[in-house]
């Protein structure tokens, strides 16, 4: 009788073991080929996916990726809807900063926070943007853009101007004025500023030490008046019109329409592409973005892209492994190589990555590619998402001269402390 009590036991403790493994697969050991679900957007157009995906599944070849790929516009609410229903999805791709926060916020990353204060983490830019809870952290960035300017050094040369090294804005926008000619369709401008409210005030806030999320927009004066000077000059094709035509910045610079293009260095890969097909004849390189007068070194703006993992994901250990290869050197390896830039940062990536064919290789182009101090494009918290509505509408007014610079200004102030603070 005892013997088949211990024999009963014994039984039920077999059947119970194999259950437990079955759980919710955080922090189980993987065993076996194991099919990764990553979130990501765009697949067909976003090659540094796939890429990555390939060089992980190379490295870990009991592992293969299974995309789940969402249209760019409603990933945001698609993940959030996802999430929130508990899916399980492995991986999620931080399309932004704000997504990231909210999605940390209700607990639904997994915490990675060894990974991020290791010996590698140390050694990605854009790190310190996804601390959360005063030392914790759900992501690890992969990839690292900021902005830069692109001229044309043709349009430049045939105009007998030199490169733009180390320009103030004001002389920013002297240059285009004497790159600008033609009229009508045949019209060249001497600079393309794009229809993003980036523009003028992300970059002013990282030059100025302003703060978006403050409400005070006194600091956002001197940017509009450069913005607003090219338009008045029309050295630049003007907002009301860019914004009706749907201009492109890629096209404007490909086609010879602009001799200078303030922009993000995620358009490098494409610049790259289009010259290997031979679809533009831009004789293309980078500069540092203007600076304010007097400032020491070069500051610009920029945004990192991450991956976490979900706090319910099926194979929690594995897609940590992905999280982690991503960021690393041999991560970073393999997005150089199609010209994305990673958000680790070495000498032999630098080296790597001026490497690539057709990229510029001058000194100047070095010197953008690692400015002194990347600000981000936009402080997050849970007010970002309201006050960017906010200060988006007001550019609009302003660039289109509907409402005159001071009164935005106050209006931007007025409607952030009535309606978010």
């Amino acid at each position: 009788m005892k013997r088949r009590k211990m024999l009963a036991v014994g039984l039920a403790m077999a059947v119970a073991l194999p259950l437990a493994a079955c759980g919710s697969g955080e922090d189980n050991a993987e065993s076996g080929p194991v099919e990764l679900t990553v979130a990501v957007w765009n697949l067909a157009t976003t090659p540094e996916f796939q890429t990555l995906f390939d060089a992980f599944h190379k490295a870990n070849p009991d592992i293969t990726i299974k995309p789940v790929d969402i249209l760019a516009a409603d990933y945001p609410t698609k993940v959030t809807t996802m999430l929130a229903g508990g899916d399980t999805t492995d991986v999620i791709t931080m399309k932004t900063l704000a997504d990231y926060v909210r999605f940390a916020g209700r607990g639904q990353l997994k915490d990675i926070t060894s990974l991020a204060t290791s010996t590698e983490g140390s050694k990605l830019a854009g790190l310190d943007q996804y601390k959360q809870d005063g030392d914790k952290y759900y992501a690890l960035p992969y990839r690292q853009d900021h902005w830069v300017l692109y001229y044309n050094k043709k349009m430049f040369d045939a105009a007998g101007q030199a490169y733009p090294t180390s320009l103030t804005w004001d002389q920013y926008v002297e240059v285009a004025k004497k790159l600008t000619s033609g009229t009508g369709d045949k019209k060249v401008y001497g600079a393309y500023q794009h229809t993003w409210r980036s523009i003028v005030q992300a970059i002013s806030a990282a030059q100025t030490g302003g703060d978006q999320l403050a409400g005070d927009y006194k600091f956002f004066a001197d940017q509009y008046k450069t913005a607003l000077a090219l338009q008045e000059a029309g050295a630049t094709l003007d907002f009301g019109t860019a914004v009706t035509q749907k201009t492109g910045y890629a096209s404007m610079f490909e086609t010879g329409k602009t001799a200078m293009l303030p922009m993000g260095t995620w358009y490098i890969s494409k610049i790259l592409s289009e010259k290997q097909k031979g679809t533009t004849d831009a004789d293309w390189a980078i500069a540092p973005m203007p600076q304010r007068p007097g400032a020491s070194g070069v500051t610009t703006f920029g945004a990192p892209t991450a991956f976490a993992v979900n706090k319910k994901a099926k194979h929690a250990d594995a897609a940590q492994k992905f999280v982690e290869f991503a960021a690393s050197l041999e991560g970073a390896k393999a997005i150089t190589g199609i010209g994305i830039v990673p958000a680790y940062k070495s000498d032999e990536i630098l080296k790597q990555y001026f490497a690539l064919p057709g990229m510029p290789t001058d000194e100047l182009s070095k010197k953008a590619f690692s400015p002194d101090k990347v600000n981000p494009e936009m402080p997050v918290s849970d007010k970002t998402a309201k006050i960017d509505t906010i200060l988006n509408e007001e550019h609009q007014l302003i660039m289109t001269k509907q409402k005159s610079l001071d009164d935005a200004i106050k209006e931007m102030e007025s409607r952030v402390k009535n309606e978010v603070n």
